[in-house]
C-alpha cells in the first residue's frame, strides 16, 4: 500500500525531494505540499507538466497553517520536512506537531536527493541567510575563471512564477532577466554573474538543468540558497561552506546549515573586519568541533559607496536585502555597516509611511526595526516597496542590495549604492583551495 505524503517546503527543496526521490515512486503519494517563508506561494498548485505520470492533476500547494487539518483528512503517513534556516528547536517543534497526529516526520539526507554531475564541481552553501555566499560564489567563479576554465553556476531554485515556463532557465545577459520576468530577489543573484561574463541556469527541475549546464561547462558552480544543502554532488568536487561572527552559534543551531559544517571541505569565516573577536573565535572553535578537517579561510566583505556624501550628517533610510532581515534574522546589514562608516546623523524608521505588504512584512517580522527590507516577490510588492520609500521623510536612501534598485524603481530622494567582495585576510585564499581543481576537465 502506498504511503501518503505532505512536504513541507518554501518552493525550492521540496519540489526538489519530490522531483528526485518521490515524482515517479509508486510506493509513495505525495498528496499536498505545504508553503512558508516566501509570500504568495501557497495558493497554488506543483503542475502536472512536472509533476509526472502518477499526479496527472499536479498537486495543490497550501498555507503550512493548515498541515495539522491536511495530515487528517489526507490519513497522512509521513510528512516531510524540505526547507532551510530553521532554528533546530524549531524544526523538532514541527516534529512534534506531526508525530502528535500520529504520522512520521523525516529529514532528508544527501543520499536520497542529490544528482551526480559528470563535470567537477563547486558547492558554495552557507550555514544561515546574509552570510556572504554571493561574493564569496563570485570570488570563486573570479578565481576559476583566471585559471582558463568555463564555469557555469547553478542558483538554488526561487520558482515564485509560472513553474512549467520556469523549468529551465538560463541567463548570460541581462536581457534573459526580462525575458524570464525575475523578481527582485532573482535578479540579485543572477545579475552578478552575468555582469562577470558568465552563465547562470535555475529553474525547477534540476536534473534537466544540470544536463543543460554540463553541455557548455568545464566546471559546475552550485549557488546555494538560505543555508540549504547541495543539489548535486561529483567525484571531483569541493565544498565551500561561509559562517557568520556577527551570529556566532548558529553554525551549530540552525538546520541544515550544521550539517553543511560537517560536510565541508573549506569554510569561509566571513565579516571579520566588522565582527568582535570573541564571535570569531567562538565561531572558529564550533567549526573545529564539527570538521577538524575542514581548511579555513578567514575573509572581510568590505564595503564600497558611490556617492559617500549622501550620508555625511544626513538622516538616512537604509534599505537591506529582504532574505538576511526576514528569515535571515539579521537585525542590520551592510547598508546600516556603511551608513555609521560615513557617519550618517540617524537612521530613519520607515515604519510609520510603509503601505500594503511592506507594511504587513513589518507586522509578520517586528524584530526588522528601522531598516527597510527590499522585498519584491512580486510586482504588487516591488510598488509598495516604491511607494513606502517615496514617501519616507528622509534626507537621502542608502541601498544596500546586490543590485541597484535604482534601476527599478523611481525613488525621488538622493541615493546612494552599497557595493561589497569578498577579501581574503592572510593564507589560504580562495585560489589557494582551487590551485590544482579542474585541470583534468580543462585538458578535455
Amino acid at each position: 500500500m502506498k504511503r501518503k505524503v505532505i512536504i513541507m517546503g518554501a518552493a525550492g527543496r521540496d519540489f526538489h525531494n519530490f522531483n528526485v526521490f518521490f515524482r515517479d515512486n509508486k510506493d509513495y503519494e505525495v498528496v499536498a505540499f505545504t508553503a512558508t517563508q516566501i509570500p504568495g506561494i501557497d495558493d497554488k498548485k506543483y503542475p502536472a507538466a512536472l509533476a509526472g505520470k502518477l499526479y496527472p492533476k499536479g498537486i495543490e500547494i497550501h498555507p503550512e497553517s493548515e498541515l495539522k487539518e491536511l495530515i487528517v483528512k489526507h490519513n497522512v503517513d509521513l510528512v516531510v520536512f524540505a526547507y532551510s534556516d530553521q532554528p533546530h528547536e524549531v524544526v523538532m517543534n514541527k516534529a512534534s506537531l506531526v508525530n502528535a497526529t500520529g504520522a512520521d516526520f523525516m529529514l532528508m539526507g544527501a543520499n536520497n536527493t542529490t544528482i551526480k554531475t559528470k563535470k567537477p564541481l563547486v558547492s558554495i552553501c552557507a550555514v544561515r541567510t546574509g552570510c556572504g555566499k554571493s561574493q564569496t560564489t563570485r570570488a570563486v567563479v573570479k578565481a576559476l575563471k583566471a585559471k582558463g576554465l568555463k564555469v557555469v553556476s547553478i542558483r538554488h531554485p526561487m520558482p515564485y512564477g509560472d513553474l512549467v515556463k520556469q523549468k529551465v532557465q538560463r541567463f548570460a545577459e541581462l536581457a534573459d532577466l526580462k525575458k524570464h520576468k525575475c523578481t527582485i530577489e532573482e535578479m540579485e543573484e543572477y545579475e552578478p554573474h552575468i555582469m562577470m561574463g558568465s552563465v547562470i541556469y535555475a529553474g525547477v527541475d534540476y536534473e534537466a538543468i544540470v544536463r543543460e549546464a554540463e553541455k557548455e561547462a568545464d566546471v559546475i558552480i552550485w549557488d546555494g540558497g538560505n543555508n540549504d544543502i547541495p543539489f548535486y554532488c561529483s567525484d571531483n568536487m569541493i565544498r565551500i561552506v561561509v559562517v557568520d561572527p556577527h551570529r556566532p552559534g548558529d553554525e551549530i543551531s540552525y538546520y541544515p546549515g550544521e550539517t553543511n559544517i560537517h560536510m565541508a571541505d573549506v569554510v569561509v569565516i566571513n565579516k571579520i573586519d566588522s565582527a568582535d573577536m570573541d564571535d570569531i573565535n567562538e565561531v572558529r572553535a564550533n567549526v573545529r568541533s564539527l570538521n577538524p578537517k575542514a581548511t579555513i579561510i578567514e575573509a572581510a566583505s568590505p564595503l564600497f559607496v558611490d556617492k559617500p556624501e549622501l550620508i555625511l550628517n544626513k538622516n538616512v533610510l537604509v534599505v537591506e536585502d529582504g532574505p538576511t532581515l526576514t528569515h535571515g534574522e539579521m537585525t542590520y546589514g551592510a547598508g546600516v555597516v556603511a551608513a555609521e562608516k560615513y557617519g550618517c546623523a540617524d537612521l530613519v524608521d520607515p515604519r510609520p509611511w510603509a503601505v500594503g505588504e511592506i507594511k504587513e512584512t513589518f507586522e509578520h517580522y517586528p524584530e526588522i526595526g528601522v531598516l527597510l527590507p527590499a522585498m519584491g516577490y512580486s510586482a504588487q510588492q516591488i510598488k509598495d516597496m516604491e511607494k513606502t520609500i517615496n514617501n519616507t521623510e528622509c534626507d537621502s536612501v542608502v541601498i544596500a542590495t546586490p543590485i541597484d534598485l535604482r534601476r527599478i524603481i523611481k525613488i525621488k530622494q538622493p541615493a546612494c549604492q552599497v557595493q561589497y567582495e569578498l577579501q581574503e585576510i592572510g593564507v589560504p585564499t580562495i585560489a589557494d583551495v582551487l590551485k590544482d581543481f579542474g585541470k583534468k576537465s580543462k585538458k578535455k
